[in-house]
């Protein structure tokens, strides 16, 4: 079996893939991973062939494009539909050599599958997030102005269309773009408790459990309660970690707190508090008693994978509906402020009523009881013929 593979340029959408993607390798099939150099390593690692895209005018790279196109249909159109007829003349090509039976692309990786449309090769989609439809999107919270703002650019982004079908893609409308239905074959990260509305969904779609990466550097753990804080590798709050390290500093909790690309630095620290620009998530998450997050998929799947209640502190659409799962299931606390007052009664919630751990306990059953990557490579193969 042979499978061109596409992703964008995000740590947290290429890395639940990986596991999988060795796998698939590891049984002798053919895989073409469509991505950029900063992934290559990880990439490589898995056996998969790299095919770089940077060479490309690709816009999706840019931060600032990416957080604009969850809020304005018609830039998102316009900047997916560029980046695709800037990959087209690549990919039709890479197409031709490879001949792949399947085309696996992730469910924002909208080039992917235009490809699989215009070439006529089946398509997965590869959802590292909660699976939306019309009941689970609900739990994205968009405001009404953020919605009569999508609906007032679908006109604008239908001339973008028109691009997109003179270069040969059968495509009506954004609507053929953007949205899977039922009848799209889907592997979704995640497990079928997790998933918001999941009886909704068709058994098309495969809730295989998260992909957890191994502990690869091991952190010891020096008090009764361990706290991990982290807001993502490009968090910029920094007086939301002061006020964590001024309301935990008196505590008798081993506190460890992950910056990211955060540039701050922290004079005399108190003893129980320890400050990382990274860390080896799941060796702290192995440890940790209460978990302070942004809500990313992969932060909180890790987390409820190894027992841990979470404070709940999205920053996106998207985060809110992870955020608003966990806390519905009972395993997670929302922060009111980022005052410390606030901060360590959320803490203290988390970790003293026994209910938020009993429910991460439900949920971490069910991520360990889903088929996994073993169901993902049988329903490949099954698709693949």
């Amino acid at each position: 079996m042979k499978i061109a593979w596409f992703c964008i340029p995000a740590f947290g959408h290429t890395n639940p893939t990986l596991g999988l993607v060795r796998r698939l390798t590891g049984a002798g099939h053919e895989v073409f991973y469509f991505s950029f150099e900063k992934f290559r390593p990880a990439i490589e690692q898995t056996g998969a062939h790299f095919i770089p895209c940077d060479a490309y005018d690709f816009e999706m790279e840019d931060r600032e494009n990416a957080d604009r196109v969850a809020k304005d249909i018609a830039f998102s159109t316009e900047l997916v539909v560029s980046s695709t007829l800037a990959l087209d003349d690549m990919v039709t090509e890479k197409i031709g050599e490879i001949r792949p039976d399947l085309i696996v692309s992730d469910s924002v990786a909208f080039w992917g599958k235009l490809a699989a449309l215009k070439h006529g090769i089946p398509y997965v989609s590869s959802t590292t997030t909660f699976a939306f439809n019309r009941y689970s999107a609900r739990y994205m919270k968009q405001s009404a102005s953020q919605a009569v703002k999508m609906l007032l650019g679908i006109p604008r982004s239908n001339k973008q269309i028109k691009r997109l079908q003179e270069k040969g893609y059968p495509v009506r409308s954004i609507l053929d773009v953007v949205q899977n239905d039922n009848d799209t074959n889907t592997i979704v990260y995640t497990s079928y408790y997790f998933q918001p509305c999941a009886d909704t969904f068709s058994d098309r779609y495969h809730f295989i459990g998260p992909s957890i990466r191994p502990i690869t550097s091991p952190v010891q753990k020096t008090a009764d309660k361990t706290v991990y804080i982290s807001m993502g590798t490009i968090n910029r709050n920094r007086t939301f970690y002061r006020n964590c390290i001024e309301a935990l500093k008196d505590t008798d909790w081993q506190v460890i707190i992950s910056m990211g690309s955060n540039t701050d630095t922290f004079d005399d620290l108190p003893s129980n508090i320890q400050v990382y620009d990274f860390v080896d998530q799941m060796a702290v998450l192995s440890i940790a008693d209460g978990f302070i997050t942004h809500c990313g998929m992969n932060s909180v799947s890790e987390a409820l994978y190894y027992e841990v209640p979470l404070v709940l502190f999205p920053q996106t659409s998207e985060q809110e509906a992870v955020a608003g799962r966990t806390e519905e299931l009972g395993a997670g606390f929302r922060l009111k402020s980022i005052e410390g007052k606030d901060i360590k009664a959320a803490l203290e919630t988390i970790l003293y009523e026994p209910s938020y751990r009993n429910s991460a306990v439900r949920i971490s059953e069910s991520f360990k009881s889903s088929g996994g990557i073993r169901e993902a490579v049988e329903f490949l193969e099954k698709l693949a013929g």
